[in-house]
């Protein structure tokens, strides 16, 4: 998310009550996860095992839990809770807008474009042309989508990222600031949610096309002519590249990349990155071919036993 002017680090640090290091007016752009982050934006990070990975990312001020020496060209926001204040930063700069209507006055809505009764179209959406908004389907706040989308009924775009960080008594919720970016001709199925970025974009590819009942995780973006069967669940933070086909029950974990025109089977859960190009199946998964060899294997198993008891009689 970048602010809508530039802050100084004083500011920032007054906001959150934090001591700070650096040039009081050290310039502050925006704040973003550490996957999306560039100069000027503010990251979070709350524990050793990632202060590395925080100080020496594009991020030029880190919010921390620690004193640590400052990189530099770069400034530090010293907290005793860094998800907190990341938190705190987010109601002040994209604060929660309630709706009393429908359609939000602020909404951007193209030519021809239908919306059918009993859908939710959020604050500062921008639809394009020719689009078809099916019966139920709620749109959240900045979410952005393009030309020829049809978008069929029950479906969610915009909710919160499930991203929680658990304390003594319960979890306690990463707030979302980022949005759902819809490019041209996409097609999205019944009953999809699609949750928003953390503080980034979720994005669905120009010409994918995405089946009933399957829910894309925050900040994750899916390709170019992508095709997605129904019930497939891709976690947050997924790479698709283009042209890849995720058949009926494909689960993901996170943060991986699934290459270009790969094809993984119904049921298969993809426990890594892989390669495009190439058809997988299984869990864990594996290359298709090798996978079925494997259960032929297996299936042979009983016959190998009661030859190996006859030959020990």
């Amino acid at each position: 998310m970048k602010f809508n002017r530039k802050h100084s680090l004083k500011e920032i640090a007054t906001l959150i009550n934090s001591e700070f290091v650096g040039d009081e007016d050290f310039p502050v752009l925006g704040m973003n996860e550490i996957h999306v982050v560039s100069s000027g934006d503010i990251v979070f990070v709350d524990h050793p095992k990632y202060y590395d990975k925080a100080l020496e990312s594009a991020a030029t001020i880190i919010l921390i839990n620690k004193e640590v020496d400052c990189p530099q060209g770069k400034a530090l926001l010293i907290s005793d809770d860094p998800f907190r204040d990341f938190n705190t930063l987010t109601k002040h700069f994209r604060p929660f807008q309630y709706a009393n209507v429908s359609i939000s006055d602020s909404a951007v809505i193209g030519k021809k474009t239908v919306i059918q009764p009993n859908c939710f179209v959020g604050n500062n959406v921008t639809i394009g042309d020719n689009c078809i908004i099916h019966s139920n389907v709620s749109i959240y706040d900045n979410t952005v989508i393009g030309n020829n989308v049809i978008i069929s009924a029950g479906s969610i775009l915009g909710a919160d990222a499930f991203y929680y960080k658990k304390r003594p008594d319960g979890f306690d919720q990463l707030l979302s600031s980022g949005r759902v970016v819809v490019e041209d001709n996409v097609g999205i199925g019944a009953l999809c949610t699609i949750d928003k970025g953390v503080t980034g974009d979720t994005t669905i590819g120009e010409g994918t096309k995405i089946d009933n009942q399957v829910h894309v995780g925050h900040d994750t973006v899916i390709g170019k002519k992508c095709l997605i069967a129904a019930q497939t669940g891709i976690a947050g933070c997924v790479i698709v590249e283009d042209e890849v086909t995720l058949w009926g029950q494909v689960g993901t974990t996170s943060g991986i990349t699934i290459g270009t025109k790969a094809v993984v089977m119904g049921q298969t859960g993809v426990t890594k990155s892989i390669d495009g190009g190439k058809t997988y199946f299984g869990t864990p998964i594996e290359e298709s071919r090798e996978k079925l060899k494997q259960l032929a294997n297996i299936k042979k198993i009983p016959q190998i036993l009661d030859q190996l008891k006859k030959d020990d009689k």
